[in-house]
């Protein structure tokens, strides 16, 4: 199945966020699934944070190319 994330489950996903069910992060986490995720909100993500204006546990560039890159194409 192809799992389209969009800006708030990419985030909370990444951040293992209590926002994120548990189903959805047992789907995203299977590989037999591919997740997709649009440039926009990667976009989306790196402006906001480096504007102050999101707050994340870590820096987007440091899980966006793990959580883009998993089991299935971006």
């Amino acid at each position: 199945m192809k799992l389209l994330l969009d800006t708030h489950a990419l985030i909370w996903f990444a951040e293992d966020g209590p926002q994120m069910p548990n189903y959805a992060k047992a789907m995203l986490e299977d590989p037999r699934h591919e997740r997709w995720v649009s440039v926009a909100s990667v976009w989306e993500i790196t402006i906001k944070h480096g504007l102050g204006k999101l707050l994340l546990a870590t820096s987007p560039e440091e899980y966006l190319p793990d959580v883009v890159n998993g089991p299935g194409p971006v």
